[in-house]
């Protein structure tokens, strides 16, 4: 039998499927430099139990103080002081031509400490005497302390002398109906340094301001002094 020639491929091949070549691995080793994804997990969750710590205390301490300072108040209750312009006397009350005004008042004060547990030490009061918007004088008022459930009064209070008190147009029409009515509107002002006691605790200094807006009747007119409220701000 003689040799034949087997045909000619044409370039298709129908065999098994060849599989593609496979990529070399690549081994991470936890803990090389350049990985950090442990480390950051761990650092954030040690902030966050860190910062909800810090939350927790300060709610905690707010809690406090406001509890404190409710049994503060419902033991304590504490009032503001009332001030009253208790009566008040000008004897003279005139401008001369170069704008010195003389005056000569003179006011009495009643104070109510209102409070059953807390004392008040009065360690200052500056009286200031203004008219038409302008300070014209200032006195030192007494030094002392008040008990529970007090009515201290003091005086007379002096403001006496002259000083420049320049009027404009409007305040000279108001001063001139004044003096024909024979009522000054004369405001007062005055500064406290207190410190209060409760038992044997004494607070620091507050500055309180009180303002007395007082109608004054001139000697030798006729009306009375009525007994005047004064606001108190603490």
């Amino acid at each position: 039998m003689g040799y034949q020639k087997q045909p000619e491929l044409n370039g298709a091949y129908y065999g098994p499927s060849i599989p593609p070549p496979q990529q070399p691995r690549s081994y991470h080793r936890p803990g090389k430099r350049g990985s950090s994804g442990g480390c950051c997990c761990l650092f954030d969750c040690l902030c966050g139990c860190i910062m909800s710590c810090i939350w927790t205390i300060l709610c905690t301490i707010l809690v406090i103080v406001g509890v404190l300072i409710l049994i503060f108040w419902l033991i304590v209750r504490p009032q503001e002081i009332k001030v009253h312009a208790s009566d008040a006397s000008l004897t003279t009350f005139n401008f001369t031509q170069n704008d010195n005004l003389n005056y000569n008042l003179a006011v009495n004060f009643s104070i109510r400490n209102p409070n059953r547990r807390l004392g008040v030490y009065y360690d200052s009061i500056e009286a200031n005497a203004i008219y038409a918007g302008q300070r014209f004088s200032t006195v030192q008022g007494p030094v002392f302390y008040q008990g529970h459930k007090n009515t201290t009064d003091f005086g007379p209070v002096n403001f006496r002398g002259q000083h420049i008190v320049i009027l404009g147009s409007g305040d000279k029409s108001d001063y001139e109906k004044q003096t024909t009515d024979g009522l000054y509107e004369i405001q007062l002002k005055m500064h406290l340094r207190v410190r209060f006691r409760l038992g044997l605790f004494k607070t620091g200094t507050w500055k309180p301001k009180i303002k007395c807006d007082l109608k004054v009747p001139i000697e030798g007119h006729s009306g009375q002094f009525e007994r005047t409220k004064c606001s108190y701000d603490l």
